[in-house]
């Protein structure tokens, strides 16, 4: 089990490097086609915009972790360890049901975005617009996603208590306190 999630965030990783890769490449050929050729290509700003958009939710979707994100949890960190429980699995809670109700409303409008197109970027094969509900279906992955890995939290949360681990900072040890009893101080 563990090296399939190993493989599978290895690819997400690859996934989301390709993408930043085609929009710094993207961007070259933009300042490129801006200075030096004195022609701008229009399509260049709509694909960086749109690659943007794809990272951002794939990656905060299937690549960051619990421990990644920024937190202010010094009263989470003071409260006793029932505290702590009933703190998480509220957050963990009204996240996932957050996500959850939100999403068939979200996918409406995400879903009527199909009537339009984009303004300069064209499908390569087709030479049609993309439709701007392809654009932005990622935001429905991402929705599904968090939502699942949070009602899984949940669970977890419910069995097993809060992990103080995603609480630290990194290359943080618990290494207890620096003068021990019996210490002289000089």
């Amino acid at each position: 089990m563990k090296s399939a999630v190993k493989w599978f965030t290895h690819g997400a990783e690859f996934i989301a490097a390709t993408m930043l890769a085609a929009m710094f490449f993207t961007f070259l050929l933009q300042i490129f086609s801006r200075y030096v050729l004195q022609a701008p290509f229009g399509w260049t700003l709509e694909l960086c915009l749109i690659l943007w958009v794809w990272i951002v939710f794939f990656g905060c979707a299937f690549i960051v972790r619990e421990r990644d994100h920024v937190t202010f949890d010094v009263f989470y960190l003071a409260a006793p360890q029932r505290v702590r429980k009933t703190l998480a699995l509220i957050s963990a809670g009204a996240i996932a049901i957050g996500m959850v109700w939100s999403f068939l409303p979200t996918w409406d409008y995400i879903d009527f975005l199909r009537l339009r197109g984009t303004s300069t970027v064209r499908l390569p094969i087709t030479g049609d617009k993309i439709p701007m509900r392809t654009v932005f279906s990622i935001y429905a992955v991402f929705m599904a996603v968090v939502a699942l890995r949070y009602a899984w939290r949940f669970m977890d949360l419910l069995r097993n208590g809060p992990s103080d681990e995603d609480h630290q900072p990194p290359g943080h040890k618990d290494e207890g306190p620096a003068i021990r009893e019996g210490d002289e101080v000089v």
